[in-house]
């Protein structure tokens, strides 16, 4: 599926922490098109959350994506944190 859109990023993101708040983007996506490793997208949100720890900023980037993308981040967020690593998650 060829992605049209742009991801939400903070320009003052060196480009590695860019990198990684794509990739994290990328895993949601990959959740919701064919299903992702709960260990791999739990490995990708960390990192996120390295680069973004407040959970408001969170809120905001979260709801950014979805209006670009129409995927919801937190639907698949909500299930990693009940989920065991080996599980596959996808909306």
């Amino acid at each position: 599926m060829e992605k049209s859109y742009s991801y939400p990023l903070d320009l003052d993101w060196s480009t590695e922490e860019m990198i990684t708040v794509v990739e994290f983007f990328q895993c949601i996506e990959a959740g919701y098109e064919n299903g992702i490793k709960a260990a791999d997208l739990n490995d990708a949100y960390n990192n996120f959350k390295d680069i973004v720890p407040s959970k408001a900023e969170e809120k905001t980037i979260f709801r950014e994506f979805k209006s670009v993308s129409s995927l919801e981040p937190f639907t698949l967020v909500k299930q990693l944190k009940i989920s065991r690593p080996e599980d596959i998650l996808k909306v």
